[in-house]
């Protein structure tokens, strides 16, 4: 089955794991030691990552390498980029507005 990143970057370790792996590659067990969860729930978590194509899984002898593949997170990218303008426009105005607000209340506190 495959997954799209939505998917892959819906579960919040999994984003994790994807910034953790954005660093440098590590092996399974490394990832598995950064989170308090078992070992099985980090495998499954990555196998997902895997099928998504966000990471590759690599055998080097004894040890399986995650590496992520950041050209997969591509199209996330893209769908929150075209809400760029919309949530900084709506931020602008909420600055606008603690700004009025601030204002009104030096001026209270000075006339008050």
């Amino acid at each position: 089955m495959r997954r799209d990143v939505f998917q892959a970057i819906a579960d919040p370790l999994r984003r994790d794991i994807i910034s953790l792996l954005a660093k440098q590659p590590m092996t399974v067990n490394a990832v598995a030691k950064k989170f308090e969860v078992s070992r099985p729930a980090v495998s499954k978590h990555l196998k997902i990552l895997k099928e998504c194509g966000i990471i590759t899984i690599n055998q080097d002898g004894r040890e399986r390498f995650c590496q992520i593949e950041p050209k997969n997170l591509i199209p996330a990218f893209l769908w929150i980029e075209q809400y760029k303008t919309l949530w900084e426009e709506k931020l602008d105005s909420f600055e606008n507005y603690l700004l009025e607000l601030q204002t009104k209340n030096k001026n209270n506190d000075q006339n008050g």
